[in-house]
């Protein structure tokens, strides 16, 4: 059976006249009359009975009749919406992103996503940066936002910015009036960082420690919220992403430039490579694309 001959059976079925249901159909009476006669030569047997007067059901069409009802509605029903997903009336989207971009910019991306398309169901999954690539390779979100693998296996990477690593200091520290500080000056204090395996952790670990010795870890935490409140209450000192600068800055603590070395790395949108996104996932891409760029410049040491 065709979507087409159960329409042209149930138009004659409703109307009982080959005439109003070919008006109905915008189909010419042979055209109606070949459609009715494949359906029943697929089923094997008469749906209709014609005369020159009259149409009727045979007691097959009426098995068919309230068959041919649900099956149409819910054709209709899957059109449209699918049509609705396609026109972002309606739809879902996953995307995982780590810690530091989850908590800072993602919520004004979404914000622009929402005002677009405030029908479509967006699913945030805050996780560590390893877990974004692993969701993402598994095919359990669409998009990831992460710093740049090692290895691109199976992924699209696409840079936002390259973000550079600050200095978290406590409000009353002599560091606070300097304009940038060295990993040197920073050690001195007592160390604050994330938890193993935070790509932020083994990141800072990999380009610090071959200038000054293993990080001096006073206490470690698996949320940036709590590495930045232990700071603020003068705990000791840390490094996180300049993207993190306003949040460190609102639990209390305050944020200066490093260096010697400086600490950077790429952050992007990733996807796989053999996944067509949906709709939903191509807005949302389209969205964070252009907005981040100027909201992560808006984010640096030193910007107004």
């Amino acid at each position: 059976m065709t979507v087409k001959q159960l329409r042209a059976f149930l138009a004659v079925a409703q109307h009982l006249s080959f005439a109003q249901a070919g008006e109905r159909l915008h189909l010419s009476q042979p055209a109606l009359s070949l459609a009715i006669k494949s359906l029943e030569e697929s089923l094997g047997g008469p749906l209709l009975v014609r005369t020159t007067r009259s149409v009727a059901l045979t007691p097959e069409g009426e098995t068919l009749l309230p068959v041919a009802r649900r099956l149409l509605a819910d054709w209709d029903n899957a059109e449209e919406l699918v049509r609705q997903h396609f026109t972002l009336q309606l739809g879902k989207v996953s995307i995982a992103a780590m810690p530091s971009f989850a908590g800072n910019l993602l919520p004004m991306a979404l914000r622009r996503f929402r005002d677009r398309h405030p029908r479509v169901n967006v699913a945030v999954h805050d996780v560590i940066n390893e877990e974004v690539l692993e969701m993402v390779r598994n095919r359990r979100v669409e998009l990831g936002v992460a710093f740049e693998p090692e290895s691109l296996e199976s992924l699209d990477f696409i840079p936002f910015y390259t973000d550079r690593f600050v200095a978290v200091v406590p409000g009353d520290s002599a560091l606070v009036a300097r304009d940038r500080v060295s990993w040197a000056e920073l050690l001195e204090d007592p160390f604050i960082t994330l938890q193993r395996p935070s790509a932020v952790r083994l990141l800072l670990e990999e380009r610090v420690s071959a200038r000054h010795g293993r990080l001096p870890v006073a206490f470690e935490s698996h949320q940036l919220v709590t590495v930045g409140r232990m700071v603020a209450q003068g705990l000791g000192v840390s490094a996180v992403p300049s993207l993190c600068i306003r949040q460190m800055e609102e639990l209390g603590a305050r944020c200066v430039a490093l260096h010697d070395p400086q600490v950077e790395r790429r952050v992007g949108l990733l996807r796989r490579t053999d996944h067509k996104l949906s709709t939903a996932a191509q807005a949302l891409s389209d969205v964070l694309l252009q907005v981040v760029d100027w909201q992560a410049l808006s984010l640096r040491p030193g910007a107004d």
